[in-house]
């Protein structure tokens, strides 16, 4: 296998940074005059008769913060134009929280969503580390917290304490109208998910357990829910939180809310338990709590990878499985592969079995073969069964979040948030 394939090869660190240096160049051009986020096609050109998502809003001023962080001071202007986004342009000011978009008219999307949320707590805790580190730019944008960084995360953690934390199952309620005012029955994991991993990071940053607390309750209800169907994660929910396993049947490749198990999914609940159980239990008297929590990890990602690597017949981690782990959807998605890149590391770090590393290389091979795009920047967004491009359900290139954390994570501090560790020094990058 090729050195630049291999995880702490010199070749791979080198790889990664260029992966990641024309990934920030390739997003540069994402912000609309109000801040939100464009979507971009397949060579950056914004499509600006799109509507313009929150949430990518958030993950583009974290990724841009990651950028900053790296010591790459030109990102500044990036990171103030979403959180310029964020505190302003797709803030309802009359209802609270975050519109899930603004439309290309400048109207906003109705609705308000957990997942979207979840980003403004991820983002903001970033923008606060950025703010720190000396982008003070930030420190003059305003929400009706006040001025700055710490500001906005109070106010994104205010928000989806009122809106969406729900203390009685101690897990996230999914979706609202736009005045808050009618909840939807649905509960779904991919929020609690994103929920996840914005309440280890506030917890980074503002060192409140309550997030601690929040996460584990998530992440005992997802094990206890996996364990009684073969590892595979059941996604949807009714609002008494009982599974629905046929939810969406009739229409499979749904961006957000597919049919079946989502391999991609189990992958990524598997690093976020191990960065919760690393964080939540650094010390040897918690040693077999620890091991509990890493080891139900395993358990995930070797369900995830069983069921989507090369199971029909081509390399490629397919988007859907059915119950029995047979392909739905054989579409390859970016985010799949960047979070095996991430968890094979965080395994390979936390249980030091070489088999992990072994998966590291096959899929930083398969990403340099197939899905980065060597002419236009950035990474197919999908590819089909044949893993020739397709637009099935990711039409052009409009997220960078994935692709940039899987240049950093397997190089970080397995108990930290990418950003804090960026921050504190905690990596092998800095």
């Amino acid at each position: 296998m090729d050195r630049k394939y291999q995880l702490d090869a010199a070749e791979n660190k080198e790889f990664m940074k260029k992966v990641r240096d024309a990934l920030l160049e390739f997003g540069k051009k994402f912000a609309a005059p109000d801040g939100t986020a464009y979507y971009l096609g397949d060579d950056g050109t914004p499509w600006t008769d799109r509507s313009r998502d929150t949430y990518e809003t958030a993950r583009y001023a974290h990724s841009y913060v990651l950028g900053y962080l790296l010591g790459e001071k030109q990102y500044e202007q990036q990171a103030f134009d979403a959180m310029r986004g964020l505190a302003k342009g797709a803030r309802d000011k009359k209802n609270g929280g975050w519109f899930e978009g603004i439309k290309a008219d400048g109207t906003p999307v109705s609705g308000k969503l957990c997942y979207t949320h979840a980003f403004a707590i991820l983002a903001s805790s970033s923008l606060v580390l950025a703010e720190k580190a000396g982008a003070s730019s930030l420190s003059g944008i305003a929400c009706t917290k006040g001025a700055g960084a710490e500001n906005l995360l109070r106010l994104a953690l205010d928000t989806y304490t009122e809106k969406f934390w729900d203390e009685k199952s101690g897990l996230a309620y999914d979706n609202w109208n736009t005045e808050f005012t009618e909840l939807s029955p649905y509960r779904g994991l991919n929020a609690n998910m994103h929920s996840v991993e914005a309440f280890l990071a506030a917890y980074d940053v503002t060192e409140d357990t309550e997030y601690h607390d929040r996460a584990k309750s998530i992440i005992d209800h997802v094990i206890g829910w996996a364990k009684d169907c073969s590892w595979r994660i059941p996604e949807h929910y009714s609002k008494d939180w009982v599974p629905q396993p046929d939810f969406n049947k009739d229409h499979p490749d749904d961006q957000f809310k597919p049919f079946g198990a989502t391999p991609g999914h189990g992958i990524e609940w598997a690093r976020l338990i191990t960065q919760f159980a690393r964080s939540m239990y650094p010390d040897d008297a918690d040693r077999e709590l620890r091991t509990y929590y890493v080891e139900a990890a395993e358990h995930l990602y070797g369900r995830a990878v069983a069921d989507a690597w090369d199971s029909d017949g081509a390399p490629g981690l397919v988007y859907t499985t059915d119950w029995d782990g047979k392909p739905v959807v054989h579409e390859r998605m970016h985010w799949v592969l960047a979070e095996a890149i991430n968890t094979s590391a965080v395994l390979y770090r936390v249980t030091g079995k070489a088999e992990y590393a072994e998966r590291y290389a096959m899929f930083m091979a398969y990403l340099d073969r197939f899905v980065l795009d060597h002419v236009h920047g950035s990474w197919f967004h999908e590819l089909d069964r044949e893993n020739h491009v397709s637009g099935k359900v990711w039409p052009g290139k409009p997220d960078l979040y994935h692709a940039i954390q899987a240049t950093l994570v397997p190089y970080c501090d397995p108990s930290l948030s990418v950003a804090v560790a960026l921050a504190q020094g905690k990596s092998s990058l800095n």
